[in-house]
Protein backbone atom coordinates (compact mmCIF):
# COMPACT_ATOMS: atom_id res chain seq x y z
CA UNK A 1 0.00 0.00 0.00
CA UNK A 2 1.11 3.63 -0.85
CA UNK A 3 0.02 7.28 -1.03
CA UNK A 4 0.90 9.36 -3.64
CA UNK A 5 -1.11 12.18 -2.64
CA UNK A 6 0.20 15.10 -0.97
CA UNK A 7 -0.03 15.29 2.66
CA UNK A 8 -2.58 17.92 3.70
CA UNK A 9 -1.01 20.44 5.88
CA UNK A 10 -1.41 20.04 8.93
CA UNK A 11 -4.15 21.73 11.35
CA UNK A 12 -7.74 21.04 12.11
CA UNK A 13 -10.35 20.03 9.53
CA UNK A 14 -12.86 23.22 8.71
CA UNK A 15 -15.95 23.33 11.48
CA UNK A 16 -19.85 24.09 9.72
CA UNK A 17 -21.58 22.14 8.14
CA UNK A 18 -23.18 18.21 9.46
CA UNK A 19 -19.49 17.11 9.29
CA UNK A 20 -17.68 19.99 10.20
CA UNK A 21 -14.18 19.08 12.32
CA UNK A 22 -14.58 15.11 11.29
CA UNK A 23 -11.95 13.23 9.57
CA UNK A 24 -13.79 10.78 7.03
CA UNK A 25 -11.88 7.75 5.90
CA UNK A 26 -13.59 6.20 2.83
CA UNK A 27 -12.84 2.78 1.55
CA UNK A 28 -13.31 2.55 -2.32
CA UNK A 29 -13.73 6.06 -2.89
CA UNK A 30 -12.21 6.70 -5.95
CA UNK A 31 -15.03 6.38 -7.94
CA UNK A 32 -18.65 5.57 -8.38
CA UNK A 33 -20.65 5.72 -4.48
CA UNK A 34 -17.26 6.15 -2.82
CA UNK A 35 -16.57 9.37 -4.77
CA UNK A 36 -19.62 10.79 -4.63
CA UNK A 37 -19.69 10.25 -0.65
CA UNK A 38 -16.60 11.99 -0.40
CA UNK A 39 -17.58 14.91 -2.67
CA UNK A 40 -20.49 15.22 0.27
CA UNK A 41 -18.03 14.22 3.11
CA UNK A 42 -15.96 17.44 1.77
CA UNK A 43 -19.06 19.49 1.28
CA UNK A 44 -20.34 19.00 4.35
CA UNK A 45 -17.03 20.16 6.21
CA UNK A 46 -15.19 17.26 6.52
CA UNK A 47 -11.27 16.38 5.74
CA UNK A 48 -11.39 12.90 4.06
CA UNK A 49 -9.34 10.33 2.52
CA UNK A 50 -10.22 7.76 -0.11
CA UNK A 51 -8.81 4.39 -1.06
CA UNK A 52 -8.69 2.50 -3.91
CA UNK A 53 -6.24 0.30 -6.20
CA UNK A 54 -5.95 2.58 -9.02
CA UNK A 55 -4.09 5.95 -8.65
CA UNK A 56 -5.62 7.49 -11.47
CA UNK A 57 -8.97 7.91 -10.42
CA UNK A 58 -8.25 8.29 -7.02
CA UNK A 59 -5.70 11.28 -7.70
CA UNK A 60 -7.72 13.30 -9.74
CA UNK A 61 -10.22 13.01 -7.35
CA UNK A 62 -7.76 14.77 -4.73
CA UNK A 63 -7.60 17.39 -7.22
CA UNK A 64 -10.97 17.77 -8.10
CA UNK A 65 -11.85 18.39 -4.19
CA UNK A 66 -8.99 20.34 -3.35
CA UNK A 67 -10.00 22.86 -6.27
CA UNK A 68 -13.40 23.12 -4.27
CA UNK A 69 -11.73 24.16 -1.18
CA UNK A 70 -11.42 20.70 0.32
CA UNK A 71 -8.64 18.87 2.05
CA UNK A 72 -8.13 15.00 0.88
CA UNK A 73 -5.53 12.56 0.13
CA UNK A 74 -5.36 9.72 -1.67
CA UNK A 75 -4.49 5.99 -0.22
CA UNK A 76 -3.48 3.23 -2.25
CA UNK A 77 -4.55 0.34 -1.33
CA UNK A 78 -6.00 -3.24 -2.48
CA UNK A 79 -8.65 -3.38 0.41
CA UNK A 80 -9.03 -7.39 -0.24
CA UNK A 81 -5.95 -7.76 1.45
CA UNK A 82 -6.59 -7.28 5.67
CA UNK A 83 -3.41 -5.30 6.01
CA UNK A 84 -3.64 -2.94 3.71
CA UNK A 85 -7.19 -2.69 4.78
CA UNK A 86 -5.77 -1.56 8.30
CA UNK A 87 -2.84 0.25 6.96
CA UNK A 88 -5.25 2.83 5.47
CA UNK A 89 -6.56 3.56 8.78
CA UNK A 90 -3.27 4.06 10.26
CA UNK A 91 -2.18 6.13 7.20
CA UNK A 92 -5.31 8.55 7.93
CA UNK A 93 -4.27 8.75 11.22
CA UNK A 94 -0.65 9.40 10.55
CA UNK A 95 -2.58 11.94 8.09
CA UNK A 96 -4.98 13.98 10.15
CA UNK A 97 -4.60 13.00 13.58
CA UNK A 98 -7.32 10.57 13.98
CA UNK A 99 -10.57 8.69 12.36
CA UNK A 100 -13.78 10.07 13.14
CA UNK A 101 -15.98 8.21 10.53
CA UNK A 102 -15.31 5.14 8.57
CA UNK A 103 -17.30 4.66 5.44
CA UNK A 104 -16.72 0.85 3.51
CA UNK A 105 -17.41 1.09 -0.03
CA UNK A 106 -15.53 -0.75 -1.85
CA UNK A 107 -17.36 -4.04 -3.52
CA UNK A 108 -16.78 -6.73 -6.02
CA UNK A 109 -19.96 -7.81 -8.30
CA UNK A 110 -18.28 -10.66 -10.65
CA UNK A 111 -21.48 -12.84 -11.05
CA UNK A 112 -21.35 -16.46 -10.29
CA UNK A 113 -24.07 -19.37 -9.39
CA UNK A 114 -23.83 -21.73 -6.57
CA UNK A 115 -23.47 -24.40 -9.19
CA UNK A 116 -20.38 -22.68 -11.23
CA UNK A 117 -18.97 -20.42 -8.45
CA UNK A 118 -15.12 -21.30 -8.27
CA UNK A 119 -13.69 -20.99 -4.75
CA UNK A 120 -11.05 -18.65 -5.74
CA UNK A 121 -14.12 -16.39 -6.61
CA UNK A 122 -15.79 -17.18 -3.78
CA UNK A 123 -12.50 -16.12 -1.70
CA UNK A 124 -12.37 -12.73 -3.95
CA UNK A 125 -15.66 -11.70 -3.04
CA UNK A 126 -15.72 -12.93 0.84
CA UNK A 127 -12.12 -10.83 0.76
CA UNK A 128 -13.45 -7.15 -0.77
CA UNK A 129 -16.76 -7.87 0.36
CA UNK A 130 -16.38 -8.83 3.95
CA UNK A 131 -12.73 -9.19 5.25
CA UNK A 132 -11.86 -5.69 4.05
CA UNK A 133 -14.49 -3.85 6.13
CA UNK A 134 -14.14 -6.21 8.82
CA UNK A 135 -10.24 -5.40 9.37
CA UNK A 136 -10.67 -1.63 8.40
CA UNK A 137 -13.80 -1.39 11.03
CA UNK A 138 -11.05 -3.34 13.71
CA UNK A 139 -8.36 -0.62 13.39
CA UNK A 140 -10.74 2.61 12.96
CA UNK A 141 -12.71 1.36 16.07
CA UNK A 142 -9.51 0.41 17.54
CA UNK A 143 -8.59 4.04 16.64
CA UNK A 144 -11.78 5.78 18.19
CA UNK A 145 -11.96 3.44 21.42
CA UNK A 146 -8.29 3.92 22.57
CA UNK A 147 -8.90 7.80 22.59
CA UNK A 148 -12.21 7.33 24.10
CA UNK A 149 -14.22 9.41 21.60
CA UNK A 150 -17.71 8.71 19.53
CA UNK A 151 -17.44 7.77 15.90
CA UNK A 152 -19.58 6.71 13.41
CA UNK A 153 -19.06 3.74 10.51
CA UNK A 154 -21.17 2.96 7.27
CA UNK A 155 -21.07 0.31 5.64
CA UNK A 156 -21.95 -0.01 1.73
CA UNK A 157 -23.96 -3.26 1.31
CA UNK A 158 -26.78 -4.23 -0.70
CA UNK A 159 -30.53 -5.32 -1.09
CA UNK A 160 -28.97 -8.37 -2.64
CA UNK A 161 -28.19 -9.23 0.93
CA UNK A 162 -31.91 -10.23 1.38
CA UNK A 163 -31.59 -13.42 -1.38
CA UNK A 164 -30.73 -11.96 -4.12
CA UNK A 165 -30.18 -12.69 -7.69
CA UNK A 166 -28.99 -16.36 -8.72
CA UNK A 167 -26.16 -15.20 -10.81
CA UNK A 168 -24.74 -12.91 -7.50
CA UNK A 169 -24.40 -16.44 -5.00
CA UNK A 170 -20.97 -15.61 -3.47
CA UNK A 171 -21.73 -11.56 -3.35
CA UNK A 172 -24.65 -12.13 -1.51
CA UNK A 173 -22.97 -14.41 0.78
CA UNK A 174 -19.93 -11.99 1.44
CA UNK A 175 -23.02 -8.63 1.26
CA UNK A 176 -25.10 -10.71 4.34
CA UNK A 177 -22.04 -11.56 6.40
CA UNK A 178 -21.33 -7.85 6.11
CA UNK A 179 -24.84 -6.90 7.36
CA UNK A 180 -24.50 -9.27 10.14
CA UNK A 181 -20.74 -7.57 10.89
CA UNK A 182 -22.53 -4.56 10.79
CA UNK A 183 -25.25 -5.39 13.71
CA UNK A 184 -22.64 -7.41 15.92
CA UNK A 185 -20.09 -4.15 15.97
CA UNK A 186 -23.22 -1.96 16.81
CA UNK A 187 -23.84 -3.94 19.64
CA UNK A 188 -20.31 -4.68 20.63
CA UNK A 189 -19.41 -1.14 20.76
CA UNK A 190 -22.65 1.19 21.43
CA UNK A 191 -21.04 1.70 24.74
CA UNK A 192 -17.98 3.11 23.61
CA UNK A 193 -20.06 5.99 21.76
CA UNK A 194 -19.08 4.00 18.37
CA UNK A 195 -22.69 4.08 15.92
CA UNK A 196 -22.49 1.36 13.17
CA UNK A 197 -24.86 1.31 10.67
CA UNK A 198 -25.38 -0.16 7.05
CA UNK A 199 -27.08 0.72 4.02
CA UNK A 200 -28.94 -2.22 1.52
CA UNK A 201 -28.21 -0.37 -1.41
CA UNK A 202 -30.55 -1.04 -4.56
CA UNK A 203 -29.84 -0.64 -8.36
CA UNK A 204 -27.74 2.65 -9.15
CA UNK A 205 -25.84 3.91 -11.78
CA UNK A 206 -22.06 4.38 -11.47
CA UNK A 207 -19.23 3.70 -13.91
CA UNK A 208 -19.08 0.27 -12.13
CA UNK A 209 -22.11 -1.12 -13.03
CA UNK A 210 -21.89 0.20 -16.61
CA UNK A 211 -18.66 -2.21 -16.76
CA UNK A 212 -20.57 -4.85 -14.98
CA UNK A 213 -23.75 -4.51 -16.84
CA UNK A 214 -21.45 -4.57 -20.45
CA UNK A 215 -19.26 -7.73 -19.35
CA UNK A 216 -21.95 -9.90 -17.37
CA UNK A 217 -24.90 -9.01 -19.67
CA UNK A 218 -23.94 -8.19 -22.81
CA UNK A 219 -25.44 -4.37 -22.46
CA UNK A 220 -25.60 -1.85 -25.04
CA UNK A 221 -25.39 1.84 -24.66
CA UNK A 222 -29.16 2.23 -23.67
CA UNK A 223 -29.24 -0.05 -20.89
CA UNK A 224 -30.36 2.32 -18.15
CA UNK A 225 -32.94 3.54 -20.38
CA UNK A 226 -34.12 0.14 -20.24
CA UNK A 227 -33.82 -0.81 -16.90
CA UNK A 228 -35.36 2.48 -15.42
CA UNK A 229 -38.02 1.66 -18.14
CA UNK A 230 -38.85 -1.50 -15.14
CA UNK A 231 -38.22 0.28 -11.91
CA UNK A 232 -41.20 2.01 -10.04
CA UNK A 233 -39.78 5.47 -10.16
CA UNK A 234 -38.77 5.40 -13.60
CA UNK A 235 -35.06 5.43 -13.24
CA UNK A 236 -32.00 4.17 -11.22
CA UNK A 237 -31.03 5.07 -8.01
CA UNK A 238 -28.24 8.24 -8.17
CA UNK A 239 -24.70 7.74 -6.08
CA UNK A 240 -25.01 11.68 -4.67
CA UNK A 241 -28.70 10.72 -3.36
CA UNK A 242 -26.40 7.83 -1.18
CA UNK A 243 -24.47 10.02 -0.62
CA UNK A 244 -26.74 12.41 1.08
CA UNK A 245 -28.06 9.96 2.97
CA UNK A 246 -24.76 8.53 4.09
CA UNK A 247 -23.28 11.54 5.33
CA UNK A 248 -26.87 11.67 7.59
CA UNK A 249 -25.68 8.70 8.90
CA UNK A 250 -22.47 10.03 9.85
CA UNK A 251 -23.99 12.95 11.16
CA UNK A 252 -24.79 13.70 14.33
CA UNK A 253 -28.07 14.50 12.89
CA UNK A 254 -28.45 11.25 12.97
CA UNK A 255 -28.97 10.76 16.55
CA UNK A 256 -28.54 7.49 18.57
CA UNK A 257 -28.99 5.57 15.51
CA UNK A 258 -27.08 2.16 15.69
CA UNK A 259 -27.15 -1.58 14.29
CA UNK A 260 -29.49 -0.35 11.32
CA UNK A 261 -29.55 -1.53 8.18
CA UNK A 262 -31.79 0.43 6.26
CA UNK A 263 -32.64 -0.99 2.65
CA UNK A 264 -32.40 1.96 0.70
CA UNK A 265 -33.99 0.96 -2.57
CA UNK A 266 -37.36 1.56 -4.36
CA UNK A 267 -38.62 -2.23 -4.44
CA UNK A 268 -40.23 -3.50 -1.28
CA UNK A 269 -39.13 -6.41 0.73
CA UNK A 270 -41.94 -9.05 0.79
CA UNK A 271 -44.20 -7.03 -1.09
CA UNK A 272 -45.99 -9.21 -3.83
CA UNK A 273 -48.40 -7.87 -6.80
Amino acid sequence: MSSTSPTPSAGSPPSGGLLGGKVVLVNGGSQGVGAAIARAAVREGAVVAVTGRRPEPGEALVVELAAAGGTAVFVRADLADAAQAKAAVTRTVETYGRVDCLVNSAGLTARGTLLDTTPELFDQHIAVNLKGPFFAMQAAVADMVGRGAPGTIVNIITSSAHGGQPFLAPYVAAKAGLAGLTRNAAHAHRFDRVRVNGLNIGWTATEGEDATQRAFHGAGDDWREQAAARLPMGRLGRPDEIADFVVFLLSDRSGVVTGSVIDWDQNVLGGLD
